[in-house]
């Protein structure tokens, strides 16, 4: 009987630490922990936290995938077209969230 492959995943923790999802290189969920805090924001805010959480392990997850395939010799041509993430990706992915950041958290008044 033949093995399957290794499934690669990735954990994606939000800023302040309270959410955190391990998922796949197609964004499937395999392990969610979440701080009993963050129940007080209603499930909706928590759903989409949850879904941005998996989109972003998902890119490493692809990240890393795409290192393994390349040592084994896989050319970067079949890398592109299998979808795989780059390094540049995965940092626009996290400068996107950086940018997100409000530049005060004081509002005026």
């Amino acid at each position: 009987m033949r093995e399957s492959p290794p499934i690669i995943t990735a954990v994606a923790v939000n800023r302040s630490g309270t959410i955190a999802v391990r998922a796949t290189e197609h964004a499937v969920p395999v392990d969610l922990r979440i701080s009993q805090d963050e129940l007080r924001y209603g499930g909706e805010r928590l759903a989409q936290q949850i879904l941005t959480l998996c989109s972003k392990a998902a890119v490493e997850a692809g990240a890393l995938h795409r290192v393994e395939l390349e040592a084994t010799g896989v050319p970067a041509a079949i890398l592109d077209r299998l979808g795989l993430a780059t390094r540049d990706e995965l940092a626009d992915v996290d400068a996107a969230e950086d940018q997100s950041l409000p530049s005060s958290w004081m509002r005026s008044l």
